[in-house]
Order: structure tokens, then C-alpha cells, then sequence
């Protein structure tokens, strides 16, 4: 090998585990030679591959920081005021080097076993009390995978409670029409497989009668309003429906809570508590819920309990990973959470407590009113009285206010064509206030103002100004100067078992290491700062990012088209049943939509399928843990008319290489439906085989277990999905930005650099 060939190959032998030597002993252990004949022995031979994969060479690490580099620096940084849901935060330091850029916590597993997780579970402990503070609510899990998905779940878990029987008596569902736009989205979304009707309007006017199970109120709301919804909620609870409530946790520590308002359910982003904009993600989201709901919350929770010895201990107590018991019958397919972006979150409100909290939310309010009565004393008016951290302002000449606010690098957000949305966030200095201004100013007279202080939160409604207290627990008041914070995160992170202590042999959730060359450019401003919704023309890098990530996804599964933006596993398979049921209502077919899936398949496959709007038949498995192919072939011909396809895992949730694959495959096919495969076991596959040489049609990635995620103690994850031809224009997509990427940009460097290094 030559020293340029050496120096490519450097990452993967120092990041593979076993040298040559200990390869040697557990082949001589298997009885085998070399690794070529135990893949022959293992892998059937008529789906390997018979070329090698299309993609680019390996590179050093030193080249690939270099790239990384290079294309990162075609993003370009603007100051964002767009908000919707996403706000420039600070990343306190203690909390960046020690949690986000700490392989202690970010190559953790999932706290299944107590005895080794107490500390990230104090730390989750602490995002739920943080939660539940904030919004009034006794009840909160330690957090969902985005505010719309958690929007979504609120909506699907009223929808149960409401219509237990087969009949829907309640099908209708109240949304605000100033909910943000991708919470709307995905609220319609997931709507129509349970045959729900979604009623978009004005909460003022609504008439709820009893054919309503549930409501949705954003709270400020998309156009910065914070509205009383009281009589609201008081008029949906009087027909028997549940309210959920969109919220802002900086918001709440000014604004009466929801749960004081009436709300049954709160749900949102705790992003702007210190997790950075990434391009819209990982981020956590949260749900707090009156005690009512605590048998059906989707999520996991995390209690407190007794250990052996009669000491406090924390566990995982109710939990909708029950789909492993419940399966098609359990309450949400969702079985992670965004424990990585959950834990900083709790940190940053560990280190600021209520107090540091409150002076933030303050200065913000402060600033968006200055902001505020500098752009009407120049005659501009505001489409709303009341707000928090945005404002509106109605404006005739929009192009040329923008073209103002460009040529200073700034990003304001746009409402149709006279309504510019300001969003004020943690990062702006009094700077900042004059470049805002001057974008609403004649050019003629020089930009000045005063702000103040003394003059109150004006802005605010009087009648919802918070008076109860909230992070009264001493965690929260007490790790206040860096020594502390640090020591205290040490301290939790001692009490964990993470991949820089030993392996963790509990699968292929950890079996991979986070690189810390991979992990560095995630910190960097030119990935880390950008707005998901900025013009894409600002978002270059990560353009480029996402259409080689696809194109090489698609060359490693055989497959034709890719979307990156199913921000789970759990997401990965419903987006990919929904576009094998999109596929058979283009074909005519809506019908279709019973789903074969092996009794030994992964629990959340069919639960994803229920969400999906289809109907489960259960294939039986042999003793050796084989799909039966004879009852496979019974039950595709007793479905054959309303067949809409078959779930597999490949290898299988066993670890075998079934030789039936494509028989089976073949079954559906020949009954007209079409092959998901579950890609949770994809590692077992890369370069060796791919779901669309055996047959398949659609197939998500687990990429926290077969690329480069950190698994995080329980999240952050991604599940893409890559699919033929013939499904590609079903694929999902976003209504902002238009030739985006994923929900969660900042990770999707993570898995081109496993790509580039390989």
C-alpha cells in the first residue's frame, strides 16, 4: 500500500474496532479464513452485489475538515427575525464543550437499564420538571421529535380518547388559522389516514359543537398575538372536547401558562433554550398534560422510584415503547425522543434559573417593543396590539424594505405581499436595533431611539402577565457560576455508562463511533446558524449537502429517489407507507390498504401501519424465527383484492439472511402490493447487498445505527427514505424552503462524513 493509499485509509483503521489480529481470532473462532468466506456462508448469494459501490474515494480526516470547510462557507449568515417556531439562541459554553461536545453524553444509549443511566435520567428528570413548570401542567414527557410532530401526536391522542369505537362520533378537529404553517401541514397530514376532518378558522368565531373531539391554539401565536383564549377553551370543554396549546417556554415565564388558562394539553420546541438552529434541527420538543392523560401521552416519561437498597432511583416508567407489547394496538409508533437536545435544554435552564430566564424573556420583550414604536413613529402600522418577541408590521413598499434589509445581511420574514413578521431573539444587542430600524427609515434622518426600560412590558396583555412561580426546585437555583454548571454536569455524566467508558453491547444503536473529527464542524457558526426557512439561495452548503447525501443514499440501497426529512426511524416508516398509500390511490386503487407484516417484526412497524390507515394481518414466523412462507402465500391470496403490501426487516430481527427474501418479495408483488423494508438492520447490508437488489420497493435508514448520529441517550436520530422509481413523486415534502432538505440539516453533515471517509 502506498503512503498516499495509507493516509486515505487512516480514518476507518482507526475507527473500526478490531486490527487484523483480533479479525484473525474470531474468524479461527467461526471457522473461517477470511471475512470473504464467512460473508459467502453468511450472505444468500443470489442478492450480493456484483460491483462495487459509485461513491467518491476515501478521504483523511485532515482533508475531509478541509472539505467540510469549503462547503460549509457556501451557507451564508444573515441575522435572522424570521422565528416561526425557530430563534437564534446562545449556547452557554460550560454547556457546548461539556454536554453537546462530550462524547459522555452524546454516545449514550437508550436508559433501558436504570442501574447504568442515572445520571441522564436525573438530567431528562429535569426537562419535564422544567415542562411542567412552564406550562401548568403536573404531567410531561422528556420530550418528542419536533412541535409539529408533537402537535400531531396531541391531536391523534384526543381522536382515541374521543372515539374508542369503530364508529367516529367526534371526526372533527379545530385549528387556529394562526398556527404556524408546518405545524398545519403536518397536522393535515396525519389527519387524513384516520379520517379525520380538519376545521381551519378563527378561534373568535368558531362554532365547536359535539361532532369536535379536540382544538388547536398557537399561544403567541404565528402572527407574534398573545391572545386570551379562556372563553375559548371554556366553550370547547363545555361540548366535551380537549384544547392543545402550541406554545414558547421563554414566553411562559411572562405569560400566564396554559395550564391556568384551561389547556388540557401544551406542546411546542424547547430549541431557543440553547440548542442551535442547525437548519431546523435535531431539536426537542415538549408535551405536558393534566394528569387525565397520563396512560395515553406518547413519549417516554421518566419517573421516580425505590432501588433494591431503599434509595431514590429513576427509571422509565410509562412509556408508549409499549408498541414492543401493544403493537398494533398501542397508542403512537413513536418509541425515541431528542435526548441529546432535551438534556441541553435542562442544562441551559439549570444554569440560568428562573431568575436568568425571566431577565432573558424580558429583554426580548423590551427590545421587539423599542423595535416596535420606532417602526410606527415612522408610520408604519402593526397588525397586532399584543405580542412577546414578534411583531408584525403592514407595509406597501415590502421589496424595497427587503432590499434595505439584505443589503445589511438580514432576514426578515414575509407574509404574503404588505406583512413583514420581526422576530426578536437572545442574541440581539442594541446594535442590532439600529440596522432593524434603519430598513423602516427614509434614509434621510439618522436612526435613534430610546429604550424603556421603566416604561414595563407594555406590549404585553395585562390580564395574562404570569404571577405563580415555576424552577422552584433547588437544581434550578443553585449551578449558577461555570465551576458549578461543570461540575454538576460531570457529576451525572460519572454516573452513566457511555461508549468512552466501554462498549455497550445492546445492538446496533451503539455498536459505531462518533468520530470526533465528525462531530467538530457541528459547532461551527456556517452549519450551526442557519434558519431552516431562509432563502435557499442563503443555504448553499447545505444544497450541496443534501443532494451527494441522496444521490449516494440512493447508490447504497439500489435505490432511485431519496427524502431526507422523516426525522426517526418511526418517521421513516410512516413516511413510507404513506407513499405506498399515495402510490395506490394515484393507481386507483384506495382500497388497498391491508398490511402483511411477520409477528416478528420491530413493534413500531405496526403501530406506524395504524397511523398509516391501514389494517394489520399478521404473518406467523417459524421456530427458527423465518417468515412462513406457506402462510404468507395464504394470507396475500385471502387479501389479494385490498392488499396494499408487507413489512419486512432485512437480516431479520433474528440476524438472519433469509434465502426466502425474494420469494417472498415476489408474493406481494404478484398479489399487487408493494415491499417495505424496515432499514434498522441496513449496516448488516452496505456494500454487501441492498433492499432494491432483493426486491423491495421503499425502505427507511435507522442512520443512528448504520451512519454516524450520535445516539444521544435516546435521540437525536434520522430515518430518510429511498425508494424506486415508481414511488418517487409520492415522497414528502415541505412547504418551506422549496428546495430544502430535511428537518434536520445540522446532522445531515454527520452522515456525508461517514460517506466521505469510507
Amino acid at each position: 500500500m502506498s503512503i498516499l493509499e495509507l493516509q486515505s485509509k487512516e480514518f476507518s483503521k482507526r475507527h473500526i474496532g478490531p486490527n487484523e489480529a483480533e479479525t484473525q481470532k474470531m474468524l479461527h473462532e467461526t471457522g473461517f479464513n477470511n471475512l470473504e468466506s464467512l460473508i459467502e456462508k453468511t450472505v444468500p448469494k443470489g442478492i450480493r452485489m456484483k460491483t462495487s459501490l459509485k461513491i467518491p474515494k476515501a478521504m483523511s480526516e485532515h482533508e475531509y475538515l478541509r472539505h467540510i470547510k469549503n462547503v460549509s462557507l457556501k451557507n451564508k449568515i444573515f441575522k435572522n427575525y424570521i422565528g416561526q417556531g425557530y430563534y437564534g439562541t446562545i449556547t452557554p459554553s460550560v454547556i457546548l464543550r461539556n454536554v453537546f461536545e462530550n462524547p459522555g453524553w452524546y454516545t449514550q444509549y437508550t436508559p433501558y437499564q436504570a442501574e447504568i443511566s442515572q445520571g441522564r435520567l436525573e438530567s431528562l428528570l429535569n426537562y419535564q420538571t422544567l415542562v411542567s413548570d412552564l406550562t401548568g401542567l403536573p404531567l410531561a414527557n422528556a420530550s418528542l421529535l419536533d412541535e409539529a410532530t408533537a402537535a400531531a401526536e396531541a391531536m391523534a391522542m384526543f381522536f382515541s380518547l374521543k372515539n374508542r369505537q369503530d364508529n367516529i362520533e367526534r371526526p372533527k378537529f379545530f385549528l387556529d388559522v394562526e398556527t404556524f404553517p408546518q405545524t398545519k401541514d403536518v397536522i393535515y397530514t396525519r389527519a387524513i389516514p384516520f379520517g379525520i376532518e380538519v376545521v381551519e378558522g378563527d378561534y373568535k368565531t368558531a362554532n365547536i359543537d359535539e361532532t369536535y373531539f379536540g382544538a388547536l391554539v398557537q399561544y403567541p401565536n404565528n402572527l407574534g398575538s398573545v391572545e386570551d383564549y379562556r372563553g375559548f377553551i371554556s366553550n370547547v370543554h363545555n361540548v366535551g372536547a380537549y384544547v392543545v396549546m402550541a406554545t414558547d417556554l421563554l414566553a411562559l415565564t411572562l405569560l400566564t401558562p396554559p395550564g391556568e388558562l384551561g389547556a388540557d394539553v401544551a406542546i411546542g420546541s424547547a430549541q431557543r433554550f440553547g440548542v442551535p438552529l442547525g437548519y431546523g434541527g435535531p431539536h426537542a420538543a415538549f408535551m405536558s398534560a393534566k394528569d387525565d392523560f397520563k396512560r395515553v401521552l406518547p413519549g417516554r416519561i421518566i419517573g421516580i422510584s425505590v432501588d433494591a437498597q431503599g434509595n431514590r432511583a429513576l427509571r422509565m416508567a410509562l412509556q408508549t415503547r409499549e408498541q414492543h407489547i401493544k403493537r398494533e394496538k398501542a397508542t403512537s409508533n413513536i418509541c425515541t425522543a431528542q435526548a441529546l437536545l432535551a438534556n441541553m435544554a435542562a442544562m441551559y435552564a439549570v444554569y440560568h434559573g428562573p431568575n436568568g430566564l425571566k431577565a432573558i424573556a424580558e429583554r426580548i420583550a423590551v427590545y421587539a417593543q423599542t423595535v416596535a414604536a420606532e417602526i410606527e413613529a415612522r408610520g408604519f402600522e402593526l397588525a397586532t396590539d399584543s405580542f412577546f418577541d414578534t411583531l408584525v408590521v403592514k407595509a406597501q413598499n415590502v421589496a424595497e424594505i427587503r432590499k434595505k434589509a439584505e443589503a445589511q445581511k438580514i432576514n426578515f420574514r414575509y407574509i404574503g405581499d404588505n406583512l413583514i413578521s420581526i422576530s426578536i431573539d437572545e442574541t440581539i444587542i442594541v446594535e442590532d436595533l439600529f440596522d432593524i430600524i434603519n430598513c423602516f427609515e427614509n434614509d434621510i434622518n439618522p436612526v435613534a431611539f430610546d429604550i424603556g426600560e421603566d416604561e414595563g412590558m407594555y406590549r404585553l396583555p395585562e390580564q395574562l402577565s404570569r404571577t405563580s412561580s415555576y424552577l422552584t426546585h433547588s437544581v434550578f437555583n443553585t449551578h449558577r457560576s461555570e465551576s458549578q454548571m461543570m461540575r454538576y454536569i460531570k457529576y451525572l455524566e460519572n454516573k452513566d455508562l457511555s461508549l468512552n467508558t466501554s462498549m455497550i453491547s445492546l445492538g446496533s444503536c451503539t455498536m459505531k463511533l462518533n468520530a470526533a473529527t465528525q462531530m467538530m464542524p457541528l459547532s461551527w457558526a456556517h452549519w450551526a446558524s442557519i434558519h431552516p426557512f431562509v432563502p435557499v439561495e442563503q443555504a448553499g452548503g447545505y444544497k450541496e449537502l443534501v443532494d451527494n447525501l441522496s444521490a449516494y443514499l440512493c447508490e447504497i440501497t439500489a435505490f432511485d429517489a431519496c427524502s431526507l426529512q422523516p426525522n426517526s426511524g418511526a418517521q421513516g416508516e410512516y413516511a413510507g407507507l404513506l407513499t405506498i398509500k399515495a402510490y395506490h390511490e394515484a393507481q386507483g386503487n384506495p382500497h388497498r390498504n391491508v398490511m402483511l407484516i411477520p409477528i416478528s417484526a420491530h413493534g413500531t412497524n405496526p403501530a406506524s401501519a395504524v397511523m398509516a390507515g391501514m389494517k394489520v394481518v399478521v404473518v406467523r414466523a417459524l421456530e427458527n424465527g423465518y417468515i412462513d412462507v406457506e402462510d404468507l402465500k395464504a394470507k396475500a391470496a385471502q387479501h389479494a383484492n385490498n392488499l396494499a403490501g408487507i413489512m419486512i426487516t432485512y437480516p431479520s430481527t433474528y440476524g438472519v439472511y433469509e434465502e426466502t427474501v425474494r420469494e417472498i418479495n415476489q408474493i406481494v408483488h404478484d398479489h399487487g402490493g408493494q415491499v417495505y423494508m424496515d432499514g434498522a438492520n441496513m449496516n448488516a447490508q452496505v456494500g454487501l447487498t441492498a433492499p432494491g437488489l432483493i426486491g423491495a420497493d421503499v425502505c427507511h435508514l435507522n442512520l443512528h445505527k448504520t451512519f454516524a448520529i450520535p445516539h444521544g441517550g435516546g435521540g437525536p436520530g434520522m430515518g430518510p427514505i429511498c425508494v424506486k422509481a415508481h414511488l418517487a413523486k409520492h415522497l414528502p415534502g415541505h412547504i418551506f424552503p422549496p428546495a430544502g432538505g430535511g428537518r434536520e440539516g445540522l446532522y445531515l453533515q454527520l452522515l456525508l462524513d461517514q460517506l466521505l471517509f469510507y
